[in-house]
C-alpha cells in the first residue's frame, strides 16, 4: 500500500500520510506523490479543496532522516522543493487535520494551509537549529508574522514542541477537537467549502495572500540555498550522525 493515499470525492482531494510504522516520516518518493497530487488538484476543475491528514496518533515526524541523507535535495526540482512550491502557490483552499506529533515540515507546511484542525494531542515542533540547519518552507518569514518575533524565536531557536492550546492561541490552528474526530472535522469543513463557488474561493484566497506572495517565494528560495549549504557543514553532520548513532550530539567544536 502506498505511503501517501490519494482519494477524491465530492470535489475534495484527500492526501493521507500512511506510513504509521515510521511515524509518517516523509521520503523523497512521498514528497513526489504529494507534489503530484497538488498539481493534479490544481489542474482539475472538479477538485475544489485539498485536505492533508495523518493518523489520530501522528501527523508526521518530518523528514525520514535516512532517506534524506541518501537523497538530499540537490536542485529546485527535488521532490521536497516541488512540494513546497506546490503548497505555497496552490490557489484553492487547503485544509490540514493534525493529531499527534507534527515535526519540521509537518509543522511548517501548515503555514501554507488555509484552515488547520488539531487534535488535543497535537505537538508542533520546528527543530531545525537542533539539526544544524535553518528553517524552510518560508517559515523564517511566516512564523514571526503569525506568532510575533519573540514567540517565533522561542519556537525556531529552541526547537522545542508547543502544543494544541498554544497553537490555537497564536492562530496556527482554527479549532481543537478529540484526536479521533480531527480528520472527520476537516472533511466536514472541506465539503462545506466544496459546495461554494470556486471562483469566489480562489479570488478571496488570492487577495488575502497577495501582499506576501513574492516575499514567500523569495524567502523560500533564500532558505533553500542556506539549507543546502548548512546540510554539508560540520554541525549538520554531527547532528545527523548522532541521530543515526542514537547518541546526544556534541556541538562544542562546530
Amino acid at each position: 500500500m502506498s505511503d501517501i493515499l490519494t482519494h477524491v470525492d465530492a470535489g475534495v482531494m484527500t492526501l493521507t500520510f500512511n506510513r504509521i510504522e515510521r511515524k509518517n516520516s516523509i521520503t523523497a518518493a512521498m514528497y513526489a506523490a504529494l507534489a503530484d497530487g497538488l498539481a493534479q488538484a490544481q489542474a482539475d476543475a472538479a477538485i475544489r479543496v485539498v485536505v492533508f491528514q495523518g493518523h489520530e496518533t501522528v501527523f508526521s515526524a518530518g523528514n525520514d532522516i535516512g532517506d534524506f541523507l541518501n537523497q538530499p535535495p540537490a536542485t529546485a526540482e527535488s521532490p521536497v522543493f516541488r512540494f513546497l512550491r506546490g503548497i505555497s502557490t496552490f490557489t484553492k483552499p487547503v485544509i490540514a487535520a493534525v493529531s499527534g506529533p507534527a515535526v519540521g515540515i509537518g509543522t511548517t507546511m501548515l503555514f501554507h494551509c488555509d484552515l488547520v484542525y488539531a487534535g488535543d494531542n497535537a505537538a508542533f515542533s520546528m527543530p531545525f537549529v537542533n539539526l544544524g540547519l535553518c528553517p524552510e518552507a518560508a517559515s523564517s518569514l511566516l512564523v514571526p508574522q503569525l506568532m510575533g518575533y519573540h514567540r517565533a524565536a522561542e519556537a525556531l531557536l529552541l526547537g522545542e514542541p508547543f502544543f494544541a492550546e498554544a497553537a490555537l492561541e497564536v492562530g496556527l490552528v482554527n479549532r481543537i477537537v478529540p484526536p479521533t474526530e480531527t480528520n472527520a472535522t476537516a472533511q466536514a469543513v472541506a465539503r462545506k467549502l466544496a459546495a461554494k463557488p470556486i471562483s469566489s474561493l480562489i479570488e478571496t484566497k488570492r487577495l488575502m495572500k497577495k501582499g506576501q506572495t513574492a516575499q514567500v517565494a523569495d524567502q523560500m528560495a533564500e532558505e533553500g540555498v542556506s539549507f543546502g549549504r548548512m546540510l554539508r557543514e560540520p554541525a549538520a553532520r554531527e547532528a545527523f550522525g548522532a541521530f543515526m548513532d542514537k547518541r546526544k550530539p556534541d556541538f562544542s567544536k562546530v
